[in-house]
């Protein structure tokens, strides 16, 4: 394999999760030595390590944390320090074999509160000689010096690791206030590692959970030149009848690593609390959100065919471009496309849409990772039979680029001109977890080809003569955790053709005010058609809040969907609330895209009456 550093270098790398942790999960006591576990239980130590590399981890640490002279006297094996780094590195190699690599896990000599002085100096220097020799020895791919609080401690123990010429990476711990136990702010103290020719990368990991790890990856990520690994715990534990439980849910967890590596982290992990089952939520995700890629290569062509060309202009392009450059509000409402072959109730809410006045019809493309009958074949259905425009979702999940180009000529000849182009949403979202996500771009990179299709090229170059002439819509989140990040990937989304953008459902409508200010003064001035989800009960609204990822719920609204007491309540404070929104956002918005909550098509007619 690559020498590890190159490899994250070049893409996002899976670590594993905790091993102490889930060491005391599989019922050994606490004053046991985790260490010695390597030579009198193996078959755990592999256990754990072959849980993590099935889960999908590209890294895996040895169970060595505090395999360390020091640290081992208190348990009476001092002596023992090199059979139990070695037996780490044997367990750890036997489970990884060629595809994982696998990093000599060392922590610090010291106490919490203690500091490295000229009387303890030579003998944690020893120890660090003894400790590495002994992993080096044994074939690690590098070092990983972890959960360190002590920055001259770290920086020595890094100084010895790189003397036996191997990959080293230091990684810190930080406190919720984001400083070092010892009161130093942590993106100062990464800022020193950084400038240190002893270290590879850096890395930050225990002590505080996702969320407060967010917080430090946006305080050091635009500080620091080195790649950064990121291994946050599971949450903040709690004490629950003498165990210590770590209450994040692997799918909480891995929202927050896609956000880490949005913010350019080039290694995720967990660290205390964490399993092999946030390990295997995050790769799934890391691995399908990493594989799409950002941009495409287009062939430009010397075929003089295409100054003959004729690209039609936005507004000619479909009813629904008219209707979104006129002084009044386009309507819009989604209906998801049926998981059987029956189209004869969608057919049914398309007509009950069409006598209310509804411009066109949304069709989601596989919402949340589901299988569904085409979506493609459902909006030709539904123009054919009804007469009404769809907006086609298309996403990159599933298809090659050949077959998207394939898909949306397809599309454009049978009479759709309308699209909304989106990444997707990652297969572990939905039913069929274990599907691969193909992802050859994500929605600027497919723009891109929409674009070129509309000014006739396809992907290799050749010239398309007649031209398609789609109506190119993409999607925003007013409301995403890091709104400068999103507002750049937008602007890139026009830059790449896009003509009209549909956001995410809002509920925070100050949210969606501020967003449309700050693209305001980028000069983007493309209709924007606000999301609008009629909420139906309490717990729709607290599904929406904690499982759907880029939609924001206030607690106000949770807090007004409580009041429910029927059925029927909650269906009427749904309405009030998102006819509230629309009239609050009339004056900013080209648009509204009302959701059918549950296929409850009257719900998003009485919202746009």
């Amino acid at each position: 394999m690559k020498n590890i550093i190159e490899t994250l270098n070049e893409r996002t790398l899976v670590f594993d999760g905790a091993m102490g942790t889930t060491i005391y999960s599989r019922g050994v006591f606490i004053n046991t030595c985790f260490d010695e576990l390597n030579l009198s239980r193996p078959d755990l130590i592999k256990e754990i390590h072959q849980e993590y590399v099935d889960a999908g981890a590209d890294v895996i640490l040895t169970n060595t944390f505090g395999a360390n002279s020091i640290k081992l006297k208190k348990y009476g094996l001092g002596g023992k320090c090199k059979e139990i780094n070695e037996a780490g590195v044997k367990l750890a190699k036997e489970i990884a074999g060629d595809k994982v690599y696998v990093l000599g896990s060392v922590g610090s000599r010291l106490k919490l509160g203690s500091i490295m002085t000229s009387e303890n100096q030579q003998e944690i220097e020893d120890s660090y000689h003894e400790q590495i020799s002994a992993l080096v020895k044994a074939g690690v791919d590098g070092i990983m010096l972890e959960t360190y609080f002590d920055l001259k401690e770290l920086l020595l123990g890094a100084k010895i690791a790189k003397s036996y010429n191997i990959p080293v990476i230091a990684s810190m711990t930080s406190r919720k206030e984001l400083e070092t136990p010892e009161g130093l702010d942590i993106a100062k103290a990464l800022q020193k590692l950084d400038k240190c020719s002893d270290i590879d990368a850096l890395g930050l990991n225990c002590t505080i959970g996702p969320h407060a790890m967010l917080s430090a990856v946006k305080k050091v990520i635009d500080k620091i030149h080195k790649p950064l690994i990121i291994r946050p715990n599971a949450g903040n534990p709690k004490k629950l009848e003498g165990r210590t439980i770590y209450m994040n849910t692997p799918e909480y967890f891995t929202t927050y690593c896609k956000h880490y590596i949005e913010l350019g982290v080039k290694g995720v992990g967990g660290c205390c609390g964490t399993g092999h089952k946030h390990i295997e939520d995050m790769a799934k995700a890391v691995k399908a959100i990493t594989s799409a890629k950002k941009k495409i290569e287009i062939i430009k062509s010397d075929n003089t065919e295409l100054a003959e060309i004729n690209v039609t202009p936005t507004i000619e392009k479909s009813n629904f471009a008219k209707k979104l450059f006129s002084k009044e509000h386009a309507t819009t409402i989604e209906i998801t496309p049926p998981r059987s072959t029956d189209l004869t109730d969608v057919l049914k809410k398309v007509e009950q849409c069409k006598e209310a006045g509804i411009d066109a019809i949304n069709i989601p493309d596989g919402p949340r990772a589901s299988s569904r009958i085409s979506p493609l074949v459902t909006a030709l259905m539904i123009e054919q039979k009804t007469g009404m425009e769809t907006i086609l979702h298309y996403c990159c999940r599933d298809r090659n680029l050949i077959g998207m180009q394939s898909d949306l000529l397809g599309g454009y000849a049978g009479g759709l001109k309308n699209y909304l182009i989106v990444t997707g949403d990652p297969p572990k979202l939905g039913n069929y977890p274990d599907a691969t996500a193909v992802f050859d771009v994500d929605a600027v990179g497919l723009t891109t080809v929409v674009n070129n299709l509309n000014h006739g090229l396809d992907i290799a170059g050749n010239t398309i003569n007649p031209p398609t002439s789609i109506l190119i819509g993409v999607g925003a989140n007013p409301c995403a955790l890091d709104i400068e990040k999103e507002i750049n990937h937008f602007h890139n989304k026009v830059k790449a053709g896009a003509e009209f953008v549909i956001t995410q459902p809002v509920f925070d409508t100050d949210s969606l005010i501020k967003f449309i200010d700050k693209i305001r003064n980028l000069d983007i001035d493309i209709p924007l058609v606000a999301g609008i989800w009629p909420l139906v009960s309490y717990r729709n609204a607290m599904f929406l809040k904690t499982e759907v990822p880029g939609v924001v719920v206030p607690d106000s609204i949770i807090e007004r969907m409580s009041k429910a007491t029927t059925k029927e309540d909650g269906i009427k404070i749904g309405l009030e609330i998102a006819i509230e929104m629309k009239n609050k956002i009339a004056p900013y918005v080209a648009g509204y895209q009302v959701s059918a909550p549950f296929g409850k098509v009257e719900c998003a007619v009485e919202v746009l009456k």
